[in-house]
Formats: structure tokens, sequence, C-alpha cells
């Protein structure tokens, strides 16, 4: 959250000449609601039900198609659950886009209330440090991929993004 996986996704698709998709667009599609109002209204467990059972949903129609190609932003807890973890890992090709707390807590100033992972009773920045010390092994071990992107511009990020995935294939 926060570190411009949707913006660098989308620029990155464009140079990829393929179709975007953020998962919290495709849930909030599907519920008829946004994030904020499923986690106000069904609580974070069922909110991470709709995220493992879109992105199921998602992969298995990526399968299917023959040479299709998606770039896909996910949320910054799809990953915490072992079968999401699992899905991304073993059946795309998964970047971490490493941002430090101090770029994170700048990039997400003013906005916290519209992001409901970030409510607490703590301040920004001490939120943003549990969630970052609560993941970063995760994202570290789904990711075939690690970009550190503080100072980095969208277009460095996603042009970076290109060569790499260029060479990992």
């Amino acid at each position: 959250m926060g570190c411009g996986k949707s913006s660098v996704g989308r620029r990155l698709s464009e140079l990829l000449c393929c179709r975007f998709l953020d998962l919290d667009d495709v849930i909030e599609e599907q519920a008829e609601k946004s994030i904020a109002e499923i986690f106000e209204s069904d609580g974070e467990e069922a909110f991470r039900e709709m995220e493992y059972e879109a992105l199921k949903g998602i992969a298995g129609k990526i399968r299917s198609e023959e040479s299709a190609n998606y770039v896909m932003a996910l949320g910054g807890g799809t990953v915490m659950r072992e079968e999401c973890a699992k899905i991304v890992h073993d059946g795309t090709l998964c970047i971490y886009l490493r941002t430090s707390v101090d770029m994170l807590t700048k990039n997400l100033e003013g906005k916290a209330d519209a992001r409901p992972m970030l409510a607490s009773g703590t301040s920004l920045r001490e939120r943003i440090q549990e969630l970052h010390a609560f993941r970063s092994s995760t994202y570290e071990k789904t990711a075939h991929i690690i970009i550190d992107t503080d100072g980095q511009t969208v277009e460095d990020l996603a042009i970076r993004s290109f060569h790499l995935v260029h060479g990992y294939l």
C-alpha cells in the first residue's frame, strides 16, 4: 500500500502491450461496493475471502487463455494468505516494489482515511512500520523480482520492471 503498484502496473502493462488488472478494482466490481465499505460492513476476514476468490478466478481465467499476458496489481495484504501467496508465486512472475517506511509514510500522508488497514490507534508511521515488519518477509519469499522504489519515478520503475521481466523470461 503506497508503493505505486497500480501506477507502475498500468505503465508496465502499456510497455508490455498487455491488459492491466487491479485486484481491488475487480473485488469492488464484484461486490458492488468499495473496499472501505466491505471492511466496514463485512469485516476484514470477509474481504480476504473475496480477495482469494477473485485472485483464484483471475488465475484460472488467465491459465485457460492461450498466450494471455496481464499485469496485475495486488492489494498489500493479498499474499499474506498462504493460498494467495502460492497462486502468485507458482502461477505468475511476481514483482515486489520494495519501499521504505519513510517513503510509504510520505506517499500515504492524508490518504489513511480511505485505507482500512491504516485505521488504528497509532500514528500513520507507526501503523506502516507494523505492517511493513509483518509483511516484508512474505513479500520477499513470494516475489521473483524485487525492485527498490525510493527515489524512482513511476516511469523509471516501469521501465526497470520491463527490462527485468524480459531478462527473467
